[in-house]
């Protein structure tokens, strides 16, 4: 037993050094070493946000008359490439580098993605890159979505410049209000899940900004022109729903029960406002709407996304049914009485609707639901709704003012507005000299009857 007291005691030391190293990696892991699940999910969600961008190119070009599809969906697509190679160069670093000063924009130590790698995104567990990309497709869809207010009247080399500078003006800054280190909105307590203010009240905003910058339609309240093709606009539906998945529920950033919550509140959210717009239209003309039901699906998944992460789902459905019938109403008064030709009703649809989800949120949200949050006013919390709507009103103020100023600005070095002429032909043919259809009898062309008879009235 005397010889066998060392090697024991030997054993238990090493036992011991085995526990000791075995729980200090527990201990790295649980502060954040790389988990391939969280990784892949955060992936999968980039591309599904990714997909959304091409999924508005349908959705807005079914909307528009035939001779505009073309331009309209372009406007959509080329935000992958403009805003895309910006968030490389300088983009990301705005909105997601160290604070400058004062919560408001972040350094420029990330330009060309400088020190963004396969490392660990600090206080995550995927790679950097891996963020960079997923924060990517945010950015591209935005300004997208403004295109929509100024569908069928806006040249597209105009547009380019406009959205560049939206990007770096407009959208890094509110980015980095609410999602960047040290933005003030964030810090003031604002919450906002996957973007109410920072995607869907910018473009809202601004999208009422460009109705003010920009005369109407020369047909605009006097036209009969029915939608190109209602067919795409289910198509783009289905494709922004598949998307918003990723949207909200990547936004856990991490593949857990958070997320799964994220993604039942979009779906169930969309349907309940799907029928809420749908009762509104026919209360109204007595028929049931396909382009409408459309349309209430994607307000829903606008009104939830600032909330998907925070609230129980009876709330995401309420905030759903009730916000998209108000949205409804909203864009039938922009037109009819307060006289702004905003083509596609982005304004009611993206600002209104992204409002109404912040609000729902400071109104709604629950440490039940996510603990990291906070909770609302019906929770016992007034300051929440304070904070969100301080940040709403920023975000409103800024947007709209700025992009009422850059529209104008570029105005100076290449004309915004097409002429009469153009608008008349169609963008297609007068911006890319091409046409969603080779039929001619379908298509006003140059030289249809149609085209002659408004180029008379133009002068």
């Amino acid at each position: 037993m005397g010889i066998l007291r060392p090697i024991n005691t030997t054993l238990a030391r090493i036992a011991a050094l085995v526990l000791a190293v075995t729980a200090s990696q527990f201990a790295f892991a649980a502060a954040g070493t790389l988990d391939t699940g969280d990784t892949a999910w955060v992936l999968t969600s980039a591309a599904l946000v990714l997909l959304m961008t091409p999924g508005l190119a349908l959705f807005y070009g079914g909307m528009v008359r035939t001779k505009n599809a073309l331009s309209t969906m372009y406007q959509s697509f080329m935000a992958i490439a403009v805003v895309g190679i910006l968030w490389a160069v300088c983009g990301y670093s705005l909105s997601f580098g160290p604070d400058a000063g004062g919560g408001i924009i972040g350094t420029l130590d990330h330009v060309m993605l400088r020190g963004v790698d396969q490392s660990i995104k600090e206080g995550l567990t995927i790679p950097h890159l891996a963020f960079v990309l997923f924060q990517a497709m945010f950015a591209v869809i935005t300004p997208a979505l403004i295109t929509g207010a100024f569908a069928e009247r806006v040249r597209i080399k105009a547009w380019m410049p406009i959205m560049a500078l939206w990007s770096l003006f407009i959208y890094s800054p509110v980015c980095h209000w609410v999602w960047g280190p040290g933005g003030w909105i964030a810090g003031y307590g604002g919450l906002d899940f996957a973007g109410g203010l920072v995607v869907h009240m910018t473009a809202g905003f601004s999208a009422l900004a460009a109705t003010f910058a920009l005369s109407p339609r020369r047909d605009f309240n006097a036209s009969s022109a029915r939608a190109y093709n209602p067919g795409l606009i289910l198509l783009g539906t289905g494709m922004l729903l598949f998307g918003w998945f990723g949207f909200n529920g990547g936004s856990a950033l991490a593949s857990n029960g958070l997320a799964s919550h994220a993604f039942a509140t979009s779906f169930f959210a969309a349907a309940a406002a799907t029928i809420g717009w749908t009762l509104v239209d026919n209360f109204r003309t007595g028929k049931l709407s396909v382009v409408g039901s459309a349309i209430g699906c994607v307000v829903g998944l606008v009104i939830v996304t600032p909330a998907a992460g925070y609230v129980t789902i009876s709330s995401a459905i309420l905030m759903g049914f009730v916000g998209s019938m108000i949205c409804n109403v909203v864009a039938a008064m922009v037109k009819s009485r307060f006289n702004r030709d905003d083509t596609l009703d982005v304004f009611a649809c993206h600002g209104v609707g992204g409002l109404l989800g912040v609000i729902g949120t400071a109104l709604f949200a629950t440490k039940a639901v996510n603990p990291a949050g906070n909770d609302g006013l019906f929770a016992g919390n007034p300051g929440l709704l304070t904070a969100n709507l301080a940040g709403a009103a920023a975000v409103a103020a800024v947007s709209f003012l700025g992009t009422y100023a850059i529209i104008k600005i570029v105005n100076i070095f290449s004309q915004v507005r097409c002429d009469d002429n153009e608008e008349v032909q169609g963008l297609d043919i007068t911006q890319h000299g091409e046409l969603v259809t080779s039929d001619t009898t379908t298509v006003p062309g140059n030289n249809s009857p149609e085209n002659v008879k408004e180029l008379r009235r133009a002068g």
